[in-house]
């Protein structure tokens, strides 16, 4: 993946994951006006709403985390969870990332 590829591809990541955390996360505020680097928890994620998120997450990337991974720092802010995802998309099969529709990204059934 070039450069140019991988900028874009973290973007893609990030807004979905931001998607899944207006979803389910009950934020005090939108996920989408959040900086990366700005804690969930301190913006109202609870214990429960980030184990929701983690399997959306998870649904949404068509990924699996790996117990080294299933750490309240992993899914901290928007940008350590784009950093996992990313890891784990680079390990296995980075063409998962597409571009549905948001509405599409919530693995709902």
């Amino acid at each position: 993946m070039s450069n140019g590829s991988n900028g874009s591809s973290l973007t893609v990541i990030a807004e979905r994951i931001r998607h899944v955390l207006n979803e389910r996360a009950r934020l005090g505020t939108s996920a989408l006006e959040l900086p990366d680097d700005f804690s969930l928890y301190e913006a109202g994620m609870t214990s429960l709403a980030g184990v929701n998120v983690m399997l959306l997450i998870e649904d949404a990337f068509d990924i699996e985390f790996p117990d080294r991974m299933l750490r309240r720092e992993v899914f901290e802010s928007i940008g350590s969870i784009r950093a996992a995802v990313a890891e784990l998309l680079a390990d296995g099969e980075s063409s998962r990332i597409d571009d549905r529709a948001p509405a599409d990204w919530s693995g709902s059934h």
